[in-house]
C-alpha cells in the first residue's frame, strides 16, 4: 500500500525527562508520495508496452529501441523515487499536512517526517529550541536536506528555531525490497532485448519484429 495507517510515537524530552506520546488519528492516513510516484511511473511503463493492438508488428529495430528506452526511463524513475528521498527544508516539514495527523496535536517544538529510503520506511523526529529575538547566535537558515542535523536553523511563523535533537527510526518493509529487485531485473531484461536487436542504432529497416505480449 501507499499509505501509513498507524503511527505510535513515545519521546522523552531531554529538557525535563518528560515522556510524551502521540499517535495517528483514527480517521487519518498518510499517503507516501514516493510510492505513489513510483506506481505512476510503473503504470506509464505498462501503458507504453500495451497501448498497441494484439496484432501490431514492429517494423524496424529502431522502433523497438525507442520503445525500450522509453520504458527503461519510466522504470528508472520509479526505482529512483524509492532510492532517493526528497530533500525538504525545515519550513516545508513544519507546514506539511503530516503535522495535523496526530492526536494529541504535536507541540510547536516537535517536527515529524516520514520517507522511503530503499527498502525502509524512515521516521525522523526533530526537537526544536526557539531562538529568542535577543539571541546573539548568527542565524543561518538551513536549506533542503533529507536529514537535518542538530544546530540547523529555520524560521517559521515569525519564530526562529534551532534543531536541538534528532531521532531517527527505520522499519524494513519486505515488499519494498522485492520491488527494487523487480526493477533491477526488468531493466536488465530491457537491456538484453536491446542488445539482441539486429543492426541496433542504424535506424534502418531490419525486417518485421513482433513484440511478445
Amino acid at each position: 500500500g501507499d499509505a501509513l495507517c498507524q503511527a505510535d510515537i513515545n519521546l522523552k524530552m531531554p529538557r525535563n525527562n518528560q515522556l510524551i506520546h502521540f499517535a495517528f488519528r483514527d480517521d487519518k492516513q498518510w499517503k507516501l508520495q514516493q510510492i505513489q510516484d513510483a506506481r505512476n511511473h510503473v503504470n506509464q511503463a505498462v501503458y507504453l508496452l500495451t497501448n498497441r493492438s494484439a496484432n501490431y508488428q514492429f517494423k524496424t529495430g529502431c522502433e523497438v529501441l525507442k520503445l525500450m528506452d522509453a520504458v527503461m526511463l519510466q522504470l528508472t524513475r520509479a526505482r529512483n523515487r524509492l532510492t532517493t528521498p526528497a530533500t525538504l527544508s525545515l519550513p516545508e516539514i513544519a507546514s506539511s499536512g503530516l503535522t495535523k495527523m496526530f492526536t494529541p496535536s504535536l507541540p510547536p517544538d516537535i517536527l515529524v517526517n516520514f520517507y522511503i529510503n530503499l527498502n525502509k520506511v524512515c521516521l525522523t523526529v526533530y526537537q526544536l529550541h526557539p531562538l529568542q529575538p535577543s539571541s546573539t547566535k548568527n542565524f543561518r537558515p538551513a536549506g533542503g536536506s533529507i536529514l537535518h542535523n542538530p544546530g540547523a536553523m529555520f524560521e517559521y511563523g515569525n519564530q526562529r528555531y534551532e534543531v536541538s535533537h534528532v531521532h531517527k527510526v527505520e522499519c524494513v518493509v519486505p515488499w519494498l525490497n522485492d520491488a527494487l529487485v523487480f526493477f533491477t531485473v526488468s531493466l536488465q531484461l530491457c537491456q538484453q532485448l536491446k542488445d539482441k536487436l539486429p543492426g541496433k542504432g542504424s535506424g534502418g529497416k531490419q525486417g518485421i519484429l513482433e513484440m511478445p505480449r
